[in-house]
């Protein structure tokens, strides 16, 4: 049996294009599936107000085509949602890849045919289709997390989650808004919604750090500057273990520099062009939990500096977690939103929320009477969007189940007893802890070099080895474990998902490390995989 397609792509994100130009580069029959309206993928879905990226716009886009780079113009240092999701569509129409997607699909199920060595993937909208491979460029933040609060359906107002935004204008005039959840969503649409409402309510579980974006109008000198420079910033960040371009490198201790130097160290860093390269500082934040205390307390006093009522800055004052353990934040004006007058947070590991009632919602200690509820709560991240389908394999063995004690996979690409199904982004790979559009970049290409062997060398199947998956597995926890992260109880280890296995899932050796790993397999005669 011929399969009607090579591949196919599930997520047009900046990911799922990719993949789809690469393939169609290698001559492949390529079909790509989205769920929503457009391309963009986090982009598309996550428009809520105050949405921007966290990475600088000139190093948080492709780099695969020369003239794409020169010609387009990010308004921003930091681009906002509209702008990304603008430059998505058009890389899709630049280089005719819509035609390749069918848009408003989700993909719901998929099953390896042993037999024949070829994926069936069926879609909530009834098609069937076969393919020899299958490239899942889902996202690692893609599928929805709403908790199940006792009475979330009786709410009689407005409800909106971040990831799941009308593209309508949501009005928050004369309103009582109240918003659940401070990770990243919160710190950027708290500010926007507090503008307008009349009052609004912050219910906090968890403070997080955070540090300001300090996001301005590109200086065209700079951007001329920048783009004359391309490659040479290109190589940088490939080779930086964050892939992004590092403007500040700190090759020493906390505390190899006495506390005055130590002091204008971090208040330049601070005020830098990104403050998200804060935590770059020095060399052994993530490693030192002492050296972690002394940048966690610097930001704890900026907040304290910036919050006018004590007993509010405490609170948001982070103390559960060391500094960049969870995902750090960039903000424009979120600790200042806190001063305004028609603003309240609520400590909701004090006072936990007991649940929502038609009128509002009621914790331990009180009931809070709103018009609207915003859910900034967040992700079933890494592998959600995976786990959420039924994607059954070899033997008829069910990914939910293979999966129930954590993501066991080989390099974050593929999946032991899975065969011809690969992941970009995936659990096990630097995902969300890298500059995600190099790296995903990267990974295409290096499923693409694959995926060209196996046709010039006959080959129709690719799997991970048991052995390899398990080493994998081993090698990324023991590099976790070297650092503090595993001392946070962060969506990097599933814990805002009641239920899901603790295990850090995201590969934090590097992306130079990552990609040296990668391809030392491949050198070695693709140690790790059974080809046949």
């Amino acid at each position: 049996m011929s399969p009607e397609y090579d591949a196919v792509v599930i997520g047009a994100g900046f990911t799922g294009l990719y993949a789809l130009y690469r393939l169609r580069e290698l001559g492949m029959r390529i079909k790509g599936y989205e769920a929503g309206e457009g391309p963009g993928g986090t982009w598309y879905w996550n428009r809520y107000p105050g949405a921007q990226v966290d990475i600088e716009s000139l190093t948080y886009s492709y780099s695969f085509d020369e003239d794409l780079q020169q010609e387009w113009h990010w308004p921003e240092d930091f681009s906002k949602q509209k702008d990304l999701e603008a430059y998505a569509n058009h890389v899709a129409d630049r280089f005719d890849l819509r035609k390749l997607i069918q848009f408003e699909t989700r993909v719901d199920r998929l099953r390896f045919d042993e037999d024949e060595d070829l994926w069936h993937v069926h879609t909530d909208a009834g098609d069937h289709v076969t393919a020899r491979y299958v490239i899942a460029a889902t996202g690692s933040l893609n599928a929805t997390n709403i908790p199940e609060f006792k009475g979330r359906e009786s709410f009689a107002g407005e409800s909106y989650h971040t990831a799941q935004w009308p593209k309508e204008r949501v009005e928050f005039a004369g309103k009582r808004v109240g918003v659940i959840g401070t990770g990243s969503s919160g710190v950027q649409i708290i500010p926007e919604i507090a503008k307008e409402a009349a009052h609004l309510t912050v219910f906090q579980r968890t403070a997080n750090f955070s540090m300001p974006s300090r996001n301005r109008p590109m200086d065209p000198e700079f951007e001329r500057e920048y783009k004359k420079n391309y490659r040479a910033y290109r190589e940088k960040a490939a080779s930086d273990r964050s892939a992004v371009v590092p403007h500040i490198e700190r090759d020493r201790s906390v505390f190899d520099v006495g506390e005055e130097e130590r002091e204008r160290i971090l208040n330049e860093a601070w005020a830098a062009r990104s403050g998200f390269r804060f935590i770059r500082s020095f060399n052994d934040v993530l490693t030192d939990a002492a050296a972690n205390e002394v940048l966690a307390e610097f930001v704890r006093n900026k907040i304290r500096q910036t919050v006018r009522d004590p007993e509010v800055a405490e609170l948001l004052c982070p103390k559960t977690h060391p500094l960049g353990t969870k995902r750090p934040l960039l903000d424009d004006g979120y600790y200042e939103t806190f001063n305004r007058d028609n603003v309240e947070l609520v400590d909701v590991r004090t006072n936990p929320i007991v649940e929502i009632t038609p009128a509002g919602l009621r914790t331990t200690a009180h009931e809070y009477e709103l018009d609207m509820l915003v859910y900034a709560t967040g992700f079933d991240a890494m592998t959600g969007a995976l786990t959420r389908m039924t994607v059954t394999g070899v033997g008829g063995g069910d990914l939910r189940d293979k999966w129930a004690h954590g993501p066991a996979n080989y390099l974050g690409l593929v999946i032991a007893g899975f065969p011809n199904l690969f992941m970009v982004h995936g659990p096990g790979s630097p995902s969300v802890l890298a500059q995600m559009i190099t790296t995903g970049e990267w990974q295409v290409d290096w499923i693409g070099d694959r995926l060209k062997y196996l046709r010039d060398n006959g080959y129709r199947r690719i799997e991970a080895t048991a052995d390899a998956e398990a080493a994998w597995g081993q090698e990324t926890k023991a590099i976790a474990d070297a650092t503090l992260f595993p001392r946070a109880d962060s969506w990097y280890v599933g814990a805002n998902i009641p239920g899901k296995p603790r295990v850090f899932m995201v590969y934090i050796g590097g992306f130079p490390a990552y990609k040296q790993r990668c391809d030392e397999v491949v050198a070695e005669g693709y140690r790790g995989f059974a080809l046949s």
